[in-house]
């Protein structure tokens, strides 16, 4: 793996000056005062407080893997989650999501302290778990807006949408510096560039928690994965499936510069909790990494928030689990996310503490970080609500959403080539032929993290607009709008629209040696090319793939990345209402021998460079 990387990544004049902007104007934490200005509050009821009680606010359980619901107060949880396949028993409704919320958090109040829950679940692109959420573009597709307002604007709307169903923590955002494009999380990284990543993610923690997190339109944020998961060598997991949760063998120097670069604006901005990664650090795992987790993070960099392991995380450290669990707490984790086997972590946990593998000071530093969010939040306020705010509910998925997101399209989008002035489209042409087997699956769309964990193709949730339909909508009576699936019948169209791209994939599964567009896409647009039409393709990818012949055929070509539910957007690009303003936010590889590319590497020869993009 090439590690000619280097610490600044190359910025026009213009981010620079954004950049350096944003942070002198926006400098003040997301929330009234340091989370350890609460202190008084959390070692007053940390006094109070016995072991099992304590270690039961440091467990977070699934709600689909709760033994019994009563476990809640059995256990002292602190906290639940809804992972991305875990939608309520009743069915998926913005009413049973809040029903769900609301009976859990209820159990809080049988037990002696009454300490409520927090809940978290993974809004990584809108409240993306449930039907009729608005879906906003991935990352990889907001970095090429270089646009932080509209990043922390995309952070305020999910945030309102989220706790629509009462819900107040989100696992995002996903401040990763990809520097490999086969890593199937490439799309949930901002950008190739360090700084980009850094400032893109702070005005999303900055969007999500607000200016106050006691606020009822706010949700507590979490800045992962922390470190180095975007660096991993391909084909270092444990299971030999490609990059995920892999190792990042790298030298210290390295790792600072490029992946712990958004850390500390992520910090600055207001970031409660973060995530250690499931990746290691030459050969240690992230979250059994003393050094990483307290000295770097907790110390040097003056994170006082809590650190919540990812799923079964804590699993991988060592075949004994218990033995885990030490490992783990005394490296700095604070909160476990254990799905299913809660009940043994309290279990062992207790035993650890009884025969001082564990000190009671490392409980009660994590137990007081946990804490300090809940009385940050107001959760821990006389009166807090253990109810949804149901007013927010009139305006989940409203139109005003919508809105932002369809901007949000518009400027993500990345016009690579645009030969004989193919675009913009004309409203008034007599046919336009549209093709491609992504041109009505808003599935493909959305890409994965979208109702399921991995996502799915076909109509995956509510109220969206597929490229088809934004099409339709927007040219005028007398256009006739064709279309197939497999790009015949083209001929005699005036032109034809091409979508074709990467089915839906998450983390794990999106792990690629290849990245070649897929034969069936390519033959669709060989077919379409015999009805000698121009040709203007728009690719749906989490990450650049290699354009081969593709890119030759088309006439013009838009990297539309993985937009979600608001196809509009693409229209109002296709037919000029808005012009282009997307530029790549990673380098686009000619080919696989390339791989992995990033700026700065010598030689630097990608087909197209970062920050590449035209306009009309």
């Amino acid at each position: 793996m090439r590690q000619a990387w280097i610490s600044c990544r190359v910025f026009s004049a213009q981010s620079a000056l954004l950049f350096a902007v944003f942070f002198l104007v926006q400098s003040v934490p997301g929330r009234s005062g340091s989370l350890s200005s609460y202190d008084p509050q959390a070692n007053q009821l940390l006094a109070r407080m016995t072991l099992e009680e304590k270690i039961g606010q440091m467990i977070q359980a699934e709600s689909t893997g709760l033994i019994k619901i009563s476990d809640i107060e059995t256990y002292y949880l602190g906290s639940i989650l809804n992972s991305g396949d875990a939608d309520p028993p009743s069915g998926n409704t913005l009413e049973y999501w809040t029903e769900q919320y609301e009976s859990l958090q209820k159990r809080t109040q049988y037990t002696r302290l009454k300490i409520p829950l927090l809940y978290g679940v993974d809004a990584v692109h809108g409240h993306n778990n449930v039907l009729g959420a608005v879906i906003f573009p991935h990352n990889i597709g907001l970095g090429c807006t270089r646009n932080p307002e509209l990043v922390r604007e995309i952070g305020r709307i999910t945030a309102r949408e989220v706790r629509a169903t009462g819900i107040q923590w989100t696992f995002a955002p996903c401040v990763a510096v990809p520097q490999d494009e086969r890593w199937g999380r490439t799309y949930e990284g901002f950008s190739e560039d360090p700084q980009l990543c850094a400032l893109l993610g702070a005005a999303a923690i900055r969007g999500l928690q607000g200016d106050d997190l006691r606020s009822p339109y706010s949700i507590l944020a979490c800045a992962k994965h922390y470190v180095g998961d975007g660096g991993t060598l391909f084909g270092t997991s444990e299971d030999g499936r490609g990059l995920d949760q892999g190792d990042v063998r790298v030298d210290e120097e390295t790792l600072r510069r490029i992946h712990l670069h958004p850390y500390p604006a992520a910090i600055q901005a207001g970031a409660a909790t973060i995530m250690p990664s499931y990746s290691s650090w030459n050969g240690v795992k992230c979250s059994a990494n003393r050094y990483l987790l307290t000295k770097v993070l907790k110390e040097e960099l003056g994170f006082e928030g809590f650190l919540i392991s990812d799923y079964n995380a804590i699993h991988q450290v060592h075949p004994d689990f218990k033995v885990a669990i030490g490992i783990c707490v005394n490296a700095g984790m604070d909160m476990a996310m254990e799905p299913n086997r809660y009940r043994e972590f309290f279990v062992y946990l207790k035993e650890l503490v009884e025969e001082g593998t564990v000190p009671m000071s490392r409980i009660d530093d994590a137990v007081r970080r946990i804490l300090r969010v809940k009385y940050a939040m107001g959760l821990m306020d006389k009166g807090y609500s253990l109810k949804a705010n149901r007013r927010l509910q009139k305006e989940f998925g409203s139109e005003a959403h919508r809105r932002v997101a369809r901007q949000a399209v518009r400027e993500s989008l990345v016009l690579l080539k645009n030969k004989n002035q193919t675009l913009p489209l004309s409203k008034k042409a007599a046919r336009i032929h549209v093709a491609g087997r992504s041109a009505d699956n808003l599935g493909n769309q959305c890409g994965g993290w979208t109702i399921t964990w991995q996502g799915q193709s076909g109509p995956v949730t509510l109220n969206g607009t597929t490229v088809l339909t934004a099409i339709r909508r927007t040219v005028s009576e007398q256009t006739l709008v064709t279309y197939s699936d497999d790009g015949k019948r083209a001929e005699g169209a005036d032109v034809a629209v091409v979508v074709i791209g990467e089915r839906p994939y998450a983390e794990g599964y999106g792990d690629r040696e290849n990245l070649e567009i897929s034969r069936e896409d390519k033959r669709v647009i060989e077919n379409v090319k015999k009805a000698g039409i121009p040709i203007v393709v728009v690719l749906f990818s989490g990450r650049p793939l290699i354009l081969g012949e593709v890119l030759d055929q088309a006439d013009a070509l838009i990297a539309a990345w993985l937009p979600g539910t608001e196809g509009q957007g693409i229209a109002d690009v296709l037919f000029g209402d808005y012009k282009p303003t997307g530029k790549l936010s990673f380098s686009w590889p000619k080919s696989m021998d390339q791989i992995p590319i990033n700026l700065g590497d010598k030689p630097y020869e990608p087909l197209f460079e970062y920050g590449y993009g035209l306009t009309y």
